[in-house]
């Protein structure tokens, strides 16, 4: 489902999720890779567990964020809502070479993940 009617209101809302370097960049992984965890936030963004809680608390106050419960960990990802005109606006930072460094960092990290998930389970299946 696609925003149907922007109002001032919910536009005040994006824009001040916007009015904070850090929380563009979890927008930025989030609108780029779909979902993340805190965890992953931290270790891509290098932030503590509060400051990254913190900005996703105030995401997902600000109806930007859904969230999945997966195993042990909670997902994040961007309400199908706003992502046009999020979209929208990485598309005017799209050369920012922070954002940039951020999606490169989680690719890495989301490469050792599946290499050790392949690792795991080629091992249990060889028992």
């Amino acid at each position: 489902m696609r925003l149907k009617k922007f109002n001032i209101d919910y536009g005040k809302l994006i824009f001040k999720s916007f009015s904070d370097v850090s929380r563009i960049r979890i927008l930025n992984i989030l609108a780029n890779r779909k979902d993340a965890s805190i965890s992953d936030l931290e270790i891509i963004l290098n932030f503590t567990q509060t400051k990254t809680s913190r900005h996703i608390y105030y995401l997902k106050n600000s109806g930007l964020l859904n969230s999945e419960n997966k195993d042990q960990f909670i997902f994040y990802s961007l309400r199908e809502e706003a992502l046009d005109i999020i979209d929208q606006i990485f598309e005017f930072l799209d050369k920012d070479e922070q954002l940039k460094k951020d999606l490169e960092a989680y690719d890495i990290m989301y490469s050792n993940r599946e290499l050790s998930r392949n690792k795991i389970e080629l091992k249990t299946w060889k028992q």
